[in-house]
């Protein structure tokens, strides 16, 4: 069409300027020329940069505009405490948007350093964190997000309280909800050990539990050594020398420490004797209280911080390899008791966990939601193409199946902890806390990676802030254990209780569908579907016990399905609501037992076990 086409770049102070400023504003201009000799101007300013421009996601108030998250409170709470409570939640939601949110994102953007030595040489080890970060924790004492639990205003409730805030906070932390999450588990383990009247202890447990912002103290965490995370019997080097009573001196370096910016830790230490001997495995080790810096002094408690982690995703944590030479500490539980002592401290942390989890793919599905209703491609939104939806829509589901598993980990700590929990209740705690973690860490990487294909080309940029969801998620199935290390715990609770932790699981999900087996609606087939895979699947372990630690990580996987089909199936039989109605119909229709659908594979076979050794080291 245009036979001759040649570019005119026109400055701001052109001839013409002043007489039509909105022409001469423009860069440039196109000037092309038709076949008829004729001249054409294009406003070439529009070719070259265009005038299309994606409309960013919107954060909304998390709590107020997520339908399940009430429905599913209003349902474990009674009706006056739930009124008050989404009170605080809706105030707390508007908080997270306007001031919140952007605090993590800064946080994010300005990650932590390190600085070793002082302009004299004078040793320092000194980890800058942000403004923000500190403002994090100033927020935390504030809101109560550890206090609500202890102050036990609600009784049972209050556990499921406190969840609900944390599952506001958490994607809009910028990660100090893992501080959050080693201060609850610190504050826990004192109490469980009944010390919180005891001098060395009391004044911790108020700073971790106060609202006071001027004395609120955050805890760490340091088990993990160079031998190994989970394997902290045999991974343990850190050696304990008796200086007088109940205080050590502790020595050993400390290969993974989170939010090594905290007042205090709990960690772990094999007591020596006079010779410097001490007693290997899970029988030596003991557990210590210390604070990280002196008193008086504000020095570093003979701790030297040796480096930052370098970490794939949660950047915005100050993560570190840590020298104990000489650390004052406090001899927390009986000799050789350390790691019983820290399993109330891990049942914490690991609901916490969890949390993050399921917070975080609430959090990313809301966020794709958003984008959809904004973003046109082809000539429609996203929103208009059932097949986006069907996407969207299966992540929104695995999504609600995780909030079911978190509510009622909330639901049985708060009746153990206010001592109006069954026997049969304090043994699905136990069972369910290992099988909620695994299970949830694993669905938030996989929604999390859904959720940015559904952003294409803008959730693979740093600048959107989508792909620290991702980077983020992927740590959840390592911290407090890995996948296969808490499957492995699955299988020590069945040890350990006589195989009556599995009854007590069958009877408990049996209880929960026995209304929708018996009312006969639609939800019968569902209740029927779980019920005959709990048969199959107690045959085939009575049959072939041997199946279960090839298959725990399935076995575990079985477990988190079937119980999160059985809470809402039986949620939408009491209630009759559209919601838990069409989340337990789809939840329930996916494969609820792929321990039963591995197994008839061979996967848990001889044959099949050798081919994995040949395929990967032969």
């Amino acid at each position: 069409m245009f036979a001759n086409v040649r570019y005119v770049r026109f400055h701001r102070f052109s001839r013409g300027y002043k007489s039509d400023p909105k022409r001469y504003a423009r860069q440039s201009q196109l000037i092309q020329t038709d076949q008829q000799g004729k001249s054409v101007e294009v406003d070439f300013a529009r070719a070259k940069h265009g005038t299309f421009f994606q409309q960013p996601h919107q954060l909304r108030n998390p709590w107020t505009t997520d339908i399940f998250a009430n429905k599913l409170a209003q349902s474990y709470m009674p009706k006056e405490i739930f009124t008050q409570v989404t009170v605080d939640l809706s105030r707390f939601g508007d908080r997270i948007v306007n001031e919140i949110d952007a605090l993590g994102t800064q946080c994010e953007n300005e990650p932590p350093t390190l600085t070793h030595f002082d302009a004299w040489g004078n040793r320092i080890d000194e980890i800058n964190t942000s403004s923000a970060w500190k403002q994090q924790k100033i927020i935390s004492a504030e809101e109560g997000v550890v206090a609500i639990a202890y102050e036990n205003a609600y009784r049972e409730y209050s556990r499921i309280y406190q969840v609900l805030k944390l599952f506001l906070y958490a994607p809009s932390s910028g990660l100090y909800s893992c501080p959050i999450a080693m201060t609850d588990g610190a504050a826990k383990c004192i109490k469980s050990l009944g010390l919180t009247k005891q001098s060395s202890y009391k004044n911790a447990f108020e700073r971790l539990t106060t609202r006071d912002t001027s004395r609120f103290w955050t805890s760490g965490q340091w088990m993990t050594e160079k031998g190994g995370g989970s394997d902290v019997a045999n991974g343990t080097e850190t050696v304990a020398v008796h200086e007088g009573d109940d205080v050590y001196r502790l020595f050993g370096y400390k290969w993974f420490s989170s939010a090594t910016d905290s007042d205090m830790s709990l960690t772990l230490a094999r007591i020596v004797d006079s010779d410097g001997n001490s007693v290997q495995g899970t029988k030596g080790l003991t557990m210590f209280y210390l604070e990280t810096r002196n008193e008086g002094t504000d020095e570093l408690n003979n701790i030297d911080v040796v480096k930052l982690k370098n970490k794939l995703g949660t950047r915005q944590l100050p993560t570190a390899e840590l020298l104990l030479d000489g650390t004052r500490a406090i001899k927390m539980s009986n000799e050789g008791r350390g790691v019983a002592s820290i399993a109330d401290m891990l049942q914490i942390t690991r609901l916490h966990n969890s949390l993050s989890a399921v917070s975080g793919m609430r959090r990313s599905i809301a966020a794709a939601a958003d984008y959809a209703t904004k973003r046109k491609a082809f000539g429609n939104k996203l929103s208009r193409y059932p097949l986006h939806n069907n996407a969207l829509a299966e992540l929104e589901i695995e999504s609600r199946a995780g909030f079911v598993l978190i509510a009622e980990m909330a639901r049985l700590l708060g009746a153990e902890e206010n001592k109006v929990a069954t026997d049969n209740d304090k043994l699905m705690l136990r069972l369910l806390n290992p099988v909620v973690k695994l299970y949830t860490a694993k669905q938030a990487i996989q929604v999390a990676s859904e959720c940015l294909e559904s952003f294409g080309g803008q959730g693979y940029i740093e600048d959107t802030g989508l792909p620290k969801l991702l980077r983020d998620a992927q740590v959840l199935s390592i911290w407090e254990g890995t996948t296969n290390i808490l499957s492995l715990d699955v299988l020590r609770v069945l040890t350990k209780s006589n195989g009556q932790a599995l009854v007590c699981f069958n009877n408990v999900v049996s209880g929960r569908l026995r209304a929708a087996l018996s009312t006969g609606g639609d939800l019968k087939g569902s209740a029927e579907t779980v019920v005959a895979g709990l048969n199959e699947m107690a045959k085939v372990i009575t049959e072939n016990p041997q199946l279960l630690e090839v298959g725990a990580r399935y076995f575990s996987y079985s477990l988190a399905r079937a119980y999160s089909a059985a809470v809402l199936i039986d949620l939408a039989t009491k209630t009759g609501d559209k919601d838990f109605v069409i989340t337990a119909t789809r939840w329930s229709s996916q494969d609820l037992f792929p321990f039963l659908t591995n197994n008839k594979k061979g996967m848990f076979s001889a044959p099949y076990a050798k081919e994995n050794f040949d395929m990967l080291y032969a």
